[in-house]
This record gives C-alpha cells, structure tokens and sequence, in this order.
C-alpha cells in the first residue's frame, strides 16, 4: 500500500488557475500508474486524469482535456495536477489515487486513496 496526502486546494475566480500535489509514501511510488478524481457534491467521484508509471502516458476526461495537465515527479514522490482555465462547474473534492494497472480510469482499478483536497471557483 501506498499513502497519499494531497495539498494545494483552495479558493480561485473562474479563469484562475491552481496546482494541486500529491505526497506519497510507503511503497515505491514508480511502480504505480497515478490518477486524479474529483467529486462534487451530490455526484458520483469522476476520473480526471490519470499517468502511467513513467510518465510518458496520460488521459484525462474530456471535460478537462486542454486545460488540466498532470504530471509527476517520481524522485520527490509526488503526483501533480496544473489546473488552468477554471470554471465553476470545477468545483469539487480532488482526490489522488493509486494503481497497480499500467493506466486505467475505472475507480476499482485504484487500490490506495488520499483524503482529498477542496477546490472551489467562484463565478
């Protein structure tokens, strides 16, 4: 298993732009493809973004396409995710995860969890 503790929310304007991080610990963090999930209120947790072990591979959700990038930094063991061109349908609990899958964007294919950071946009 792998800790996650994900940093970098917070309040932004629409247009605005935020980056979240993901701190993991534990097991070896580039043995896991990484993955970004968001969850508003009311609504089912959605996939955002996800990075393969490398980092040579990413998908994300159209909804985000062009304006979220993820990244990570495997010797610092983190995870990113640059947020430009926010809008308030935006506005959700983002959560890190990790999986044993090469990529994958099914929730049940994550294993380890973060608590989650907020991210609000005001319009």
């Amino acid at each position: 298993q792998v800790q996650l503790v994900e940093s970098g929310g917070g309040l932004v304007q629409t247009g605005g732009s935020l980056k979240l991080s993901c701190a993991a610990s534990g097991r070896t963090f580039s043995s896991y493809a990484m993955g970004w999930f968001r969850q508003a209120p009311g609504k089912e947790r959605e996939f955002v973004a996800v990075i393969t072990r490398s980092g040579a591979t990413t998908v994300y959700a159209d909804s985000v396409k062009g304006r979220f990038t993820i990244s990570r930094d495997n010797a610092k063991s983190t995870v990113y995710l640059l947020m430009n061109t926010l809008k308030p349908e935006d506005t959700a609990v983002y959560y890190c995860a990790s999986s044993n899958k090469i990529v994958a964007r099914d929730r049940a294919d994550f294993g380890s969890w973060g608590q989650g950071t907020q991210v609000t946009v005001s319009s």
